[in-house]
């Protein structure tokens, strides 16, 4: 049973911070557990008690300079190098002919979803957007922090913004259908042969489209109430003070507010970011920062695993989603959709996602765990955070501004978010130091180890219910290894999740606060071409070995746990390799 201690008040919120200040907040002992001994969480912070905005210092060159925005912070925040593939190509996916948009169907019967029109109005004059120079750094606030005038604010906006034309590209049904377009494939890849689809989800494509589709809905925002520092909140999910629904999200008198949300997780519900069914809030919460800590620090070995699988021109759609899209991102979709809904509209589903407000909200946070993750996180084990491979640097997109303009935007414009002219509000991370406990038992793994079948007799697998089997090592004890699961063939119509859990030795699926817990795999439910995409993920076992005992092991048990009902995942194969060497490139 967990037990959880809430620190005094944190100080009053602020709209705006220095532009100097790092997104890690103050030292802090936030919470502890029974099993994990009081831990204290290092991380720093400074306030900004006055509000006031301060210019960007840049470079020469015009680009903000970050080690001159992260004043003080030492070491741990250097330069991050960029990384460039073997093999890599010249074909990245570019922005797609909007006038040739299909409808979207519902991939279970490829009928047309009644109602459903992504299409966005046509324009053909185009032009490559160039980021304007930041004079006065916007900060996004914690949606659980902000004040009674910020709210009134963020309503009149997008109240406006609801009540524009149904033919503005800026309006605010026009802005959910940009993701419905590009999510589901009613747009066909641009630069290829016009008939492969486009999907910016489950690649390296997801972050940076995302980033864009903020930055231009916020400044959308900003324009309508005249306000250009208007910055767009974050759901703070990751902390236990926001792992609810923010408060100004649940007014049915808002314009914030959407009815096709999961009724039972309304405030004051605690969101289950592993979606176990666990009903105890203490033990959600130990689960909750368990997740964040394995997506973001202990399961990835490259920046593959954190940004997503390459994706060009060709490529199928899904090719395989990161750590972070697959795991938190995907959950909260999932557990605010409506279950009242056939498709578990709206968040639940891709296609229509953006209809909810709180679409925004959410994606703010998961942005701002691309930044903790590519500028603020330890960077030992992954000393290249950024990809040099033109295919993804030169992949494009197409948005409307907040003057209506059709610009053509770039992914290798998305990889500094002060350049962009936005941070984030400091916030506590009580993830970031929470290891799982040590296991020390072995005598019930020993003996499941003598009874569990090998993988090999197993596979191929259709995953549809918990299955437990032993797969060789590379080498005895701890090892620098990988446990790959392999040709991942899912229904892309449904809600899917797995999780992946090694010499588990009390069999307990609603609890992931222990080192066990290796990761998941899950998607949103969307529609692809075909219905079924097939992927593969890396999850890494290094410091998981260093958890437990496994120092005369040539083999480990693993457990699959499927959070979905029913059918709809199939594993061509499993296997443990080798973490291959880590290098260092200009």
């Amino acid at each position: 049973m967990a037990s959880l201690h809430l620190p005094c008040a944190t100080p009053p919120p602020s709209l705006h911070r220095s532009s100097t200040s790092p997104l890690l907040p103050k030292q802090s002992h936030f919470l502890t557990h029974a099993k994990l001994s009081h831990r204290h969480l290092r991380v720093t912070s400074g306030e900004n008690p006055n509000n006031t905005p301060k210019s960007v210092e840049s470079s020469p060159t015009g680009k903000v300079d970050r080690r001159n925005m992260l004043l003080g912070l030492g070491g741990l925040y250097g330069a991050t190098n960029l990384i460039t593939p073997p093999g890599a190509s010249a074909d990245p996916v570019q922005a797609p002919d909007i006038s040739n948009c299909g409808n979207v169907a519902d991939a279970r019967t490829g009928e047309a979803l009644t109602g459903v029109k992504c299409c966005p109005p046509v324009n053909d004059r185009i032009i490559d957007y160039k980021l304007p120079p930041v004079f006065q750094m916007k900060v996004r606030p914690s949606a659980h922090r902000v004040s009674p005038e910020y709210i009134y604010k963020y309503n009149l906006a997008l109240d406006r913004m609801r009540r524009l034309p149904a033919d503005d590209p800026r309006s605010f049904m026009q802005q959910a259908n940009v993701h419905c377009a590009y999510c589901n494939t009613a747009y066909k890849q641009g630069g290829g042969d016009g008939t492969t689809p486009l999907q910016v989800h489950n690649s390296w494509l997801f972050f940076p489209f995302h980033r864009w589709y903020l930055y231009f809905y916020e400044r959308i925002l900003g324009k309508l109430i005249g306000d250009p520092t208007f910055a767009l909140p974050f759901w703070n999910w990751d902390n236990p003070k926001g792992m609810t629904i923010p408060p100004m999200f649940d007014n049915e008198k808002s314009a914030l507010y959407d009815s096709k949300r999961n009724q039972a997780h309304r405030p004051p519900a605690i969101i289950d970011l592993g979606m176990t069914g666990q009903n105890d809030p203490l033990q959600l919460v130990s689960n909750n920062l368990t997740i964040m800590y394995t997506e973001m620090i202990r399961g990835n070995a490259d920046v593959f695993d954190f940004m997503g699988k390459p994706y060009r021109i060709g490529t199928p759609v899904d090719p395989g989603a990161g750590s972070s899209e697959r795991g938190s991102h995907t959950a909260v979709h999932v557990w605010v959709g409506d279950d009242r809904e056939d498709r578990s509209e709206d968040m639940g589903n891709f296609y229509s996602a953006g209809r909810d407000p709180l679409f925004y909200c959410h994606h703010g946070n998961v942005d701002r765990m691309w930044t903790l993750w590519q500028y603020f996180l330890p960077s030992n084990d992954i000393p290249d955070k950024k990809i040099t491979d033109p295919d993804f640097l030169n992949a494009s997109f197409l948005f409307y501004d907040e003057n209506s303009q059709l610009v053509r935007v770039y992914a290798k414009d998305t990889l500094d978010n002060l350049r962009m002219g936005y941070d984030y509000e400091r916030i506590d991370l009580p993830w970031l130091d929470y290891r799982p406990p040590r296991q020390t038992a072995r005598a019930k793994i020993n003996r499941t180890s003598s009874t569990a079948p090998k993988a090999s007799t197993l596979f191929p697998l259709t995953l549809d219910k918990v299955v437990r089997f032993q797969v060789d090592k590379t080498k005895k004890g701890k090892a620098d290894e990988l446990l790959v699961l392999e040709d991942i063939t899912v229904d892309t119509s449904k809600f899917l999740k797995f999780d992946v859990f090694i010499n588990d030795e009390d069999d307990n699926a609603l609890e992931l606060d222990k080192a066990a817990y290796l990761g998941t795999y899950a998607q949103v439910a969307h529609r692809s071409k075909d219905q079924y995409a097939t992927s593969s993920i890396r999850l890494k076992l290094t410091d998981l070995y260093d958890d437990m005992d496994v120092e005369d092991d040539d083999t480990i048990v693993v457990t699959l746990v499927p959070r979905h009902k029913g059918p709809g995942v199939t594993i061509g194969g499993i296997k443990i390799i080798e973490n291959p060497p880590k290098t260092k490139k200009a």
